[in-house]
């Protein structure tokens, strides 16, 4: 089978800088090379690659964007954005994994860390000698992660965390948890290690989607964890949702790979598949699935790629990261089940990728904030009126 050549209606190669477009290449072959070729079979037990991961490091895929002194890739933006659109053409799973690591742990601590806990914890994570996890969402809290039950209570030279996170990607495996909990009444943000007492990490298990991914909660039980553990810059709930932003960056990015994957797959089924003694690519009602999903793919690599010029800029609004996860991942989605409905029967087979494709799309259009709630952030910015409550 051919390699996988992109897909690209419009030339954005052309303007794409070319160190750029060899980061996207460098993935693109990485991911044909190590996630491709066992990614179904991960799918089919419920486990996660990790063998990847170093690899992931060494190719400097783990907080990529932050800066050199901390043993990252100092990617700019754009860059970063291909990097995660190749991961989830392998798979989402994978993608979430980087994901987590670069946006949601490596980015707090640079963020919210002081010097001590950036230069112990980031290099270590980019190479990814450690994994590390975000604890926000609660079972009773997804969408309102303000109303978070897990508390911190400072006892003399330490903090005694309480509670229960839930849906966490990498918590069973994580060497380091980022945990955000309420301090005082205020939301804060903790460094909490594997094996701390009082801290378990229980799978989750019985997943239908992200099934190549480790997804866990989170258990604090009278967790007594060093004063120094608090990122003592981070202040509210501004802070987590400043972490979510850059997590949701990536999504808009990555799941333009599992849609282009997910056509490419439909485009030459199309062309091999005979029916009525010709090729089903010959019928009008295919190619009108085809021109829908090449559109909205094209209408995706449009937004990101100005998202990520913009990002670079620091003229980025975070409303203009929720239009763009919003739009792609429903658009993702829709491709998805729209080259299922191409390949047929043969569409629910692991011998191609479509169906796992659109089994983890429909988790990755939940999380980070769902299509509702992105709806809402977008609908308050032009209208001024917030319609959360």
């Amino acid at each position: 089978m051919a390699k996988f050549r992109g897909v690209d209606y419009f030339n954005l190669d052309e303007v794409f800088e070319q160190d750029e477009i060899l980061v996207r290449d460098t993935v693109r072959e990485f991911v044909e090379d190590n996630v491709i070729p066992v990614i179904e079979k991960h799918n089919r037990e419920c486990t996660f690659p990790k063998d990847i991961v170093p690899k992931m490091g060494e190719l400097g895929l783990l907080g990529a964007s932050l800066p050199e002194e901390y043993g990252c890739a100092g990617m700019n933006n754009v860059a970063y954005g291909l990097v995660m659109q190749e991961l989830e053409r392998g798979d989402s799973g994978v993608r979430s994994f980087a994901s987590v690591q670069s946006g949601l742990v490596m980015y707090p601590i640079f963020r919210f860390g002081n010097e001590e806990q950036k230069k112990y914890w980031l290099p270590k994570l980019a190479t990814g000698e450690k994994i590390g996890c975000f604890g926000l969402t609660e079972p009773d809290f997804g969408s309102n992660p303000s109303g978070m039950k897990t508390r911190a209570q400072k006892k003399g030279d330490r903090y005694v965390l309480n509670g229960t996170k839930m849906w966490i990607t990498n918590g069973t495996i994580a060497d380091i948890a980022v945990v955000w909990a309420k301090l005082d009444g205020d939301i804060h943000g903790f460094l909490v290690e594997k094996g701390t007492k009082g801290f378990t990490a229980p799978e989750m298990k019985g997943k239908h989607s992200l099934r190549a991914s480790v997804t866990s909660e989170l258990v604090f039980e009278d967790c007594e964890i060093p004063v120094e553990n608090l990122l003592p810059k981070s202040a509210g709930l501004k802070s987590p949702l400043m972490c979510l932003n850059q997590a949701r960056y990536g999504i808009a990015w990555g799941v333009l790979g599992a849609a282009m994957t997910c056509y490419d797959s439909a485009l030459n089924y199309s062309k091999t598949r005979i029916q009525f003694d010709k090729p089903i690519g010959s019928f009008q009602l295919i190619q009108e699935k085809l021109a829908y999903m090449v559109t909205e793919i094209t209408k995706g690599q449009l937004l990101c790629w100005k998202l990520g010029r913009m990002k670079d800029a620091g003229t980025l609004r975070h409303t203009q990261v929720s239009m763009a996860k919003r739009n792609n991942c429903y658009y993702a989605l829709e491709i998805a089940r729209t080259a299922r409905e191409i390949l047929g029967a043969n569409g629910i087979l692991d011998e191609y990728p479509v169906m796992r494709h659109a089994a983890n799309l429909e988790s990755v259009k939940t999380y980070e904030g769902t299509h509702e709630i992105h709806t809402l952030i977008i609908g308050q910015d032009v209208t001024g009126l917030a319609a959360f409550t």
